[in-house]
């Protein structure tokens, strides 16, 4: 599977997808207009390793909620991301089985060289 779940408003998501050059073959999901479903954030979920590795910690509602002050499970990771977009670590990149997850420069290193090394 080649699937990047992002927002198409987001300035960082639209630099770095043109950055990574994807392939025609991609499909992208629009996380605000096409919500993740269950059964996508539990395969993300397995291919990351847990819910935690997906949620951003960086959104406001993080901040807003104290959810920083709470001792949050991998249910609560799961659902919160499924309650709102913005928890969702953006943008997350599945290729071939491949996850890159989040927008740090690392990452997208990381995922650019897998691509262009699997073309």
């Amino acid at each position: 599977m080649k699937k990047i779940y992002h927002l198409k408003t987001c300035s960082t998501c639209v630099r770095i997808i043109k950055t990574l050059e994807l392939p025609d073959d991609v499909i992208f999901q629009d996380i605000k207009t096409e919500e993740i479903t269950v059964k996508q954030l539990e395969e993300l979920a397995k291919l990351a390793g847990s819910y935690e590795a997906l949620f951003s910690k960086r959104a406001k509602l993080y901040k807003d909620m104290g959810l920083k002050n709470q001792n949050l499970t991998e249910k609560d990771f799961k659902q919160y991301i499924l309650e709102h977009y913005t928890f969702l670590s953006r943008p997350v990149l599945v290729y071939n089985d491949r996850i890159f997850i989040g927008n740090s420069a690392k990452t997208v290193e990381a995922a650019k060289a897998f691509i262009h090394s699997n073309e």
